[in-house]
């Protein structure tokens, strides 16, 4: 076996929120402060699809947009921990095991820091992994540029992965 290593980037926009569209970010449920949400063909959740493409990199694999693309309808608002399940899925049957995964989420608001263990629990849950191999930060963009005005939420991730020897 060998490690490899991936990185992964997700961006999606704040929009006012319809009644059945919550703000999910690593799983979790939040209340935006202006009742803002972010805009996506899933769930949109930015933290999780940030760390599907880690992992899907760190195996030599395609992207999240090959696996779950935006114009399969029968994916429309699928939970984004989900998608991480079944990209852990992909992963096994190709030999690849999951050695850990570290992310950082980019936001203005809402405040992250209260939930970041049950977000962690909840990646790790999807992934097959201990909480203790997942890990989750927050910052803000210091109001500079799209992020800053709040305009939306990204997220970045690096994820370990062991895979076949060549």
């Amino acid at each position: 076996m060998i490690t490899r290593s991936g990185i992964g980037y997700d961006v999606h926009r704040l929009e006012v929120a319809g009644s059945d569209r919550p703000l999910i970010l690593g799983g979790v449920k939040f209340q935006h402060p202006q009742g803002l949400t972010l805009s996506g063909h899933s769930d949109a959740d930015v933290l999780c699809h940030a760390i599907a493409d880690a992992l899907l990199g760190a195996a030599g694999l395609q992207d999240i947009g090959h696996y779950f693309p935006n114009t399969d309808p029968s994916i429309r608002g699928i939970s984004s921990l989900e998608i991480l399940r079944r990209v852990a899925g992909i992963l096994a049957d190709a030999g690849a095991r999951i050695i850990n995964v570290d992310s950082t989420l980019v936001a203005e608001e809402p405040r992250i820091g209260p939930y970041v263990q049950q977000m962690r629990e909840r990646i790790a849950g999807s992934l097959g992994l201990d909480s203790s191999r997942v890990g989750v930060k927050a910052t803000t963009n210091e109001c500079l540029g799209f992020l800053g005005r709040g305009e939306g939420i990204a997220a970045l991730a690096t994820a370990s992965v062991e895979t076949p020897a060549e």
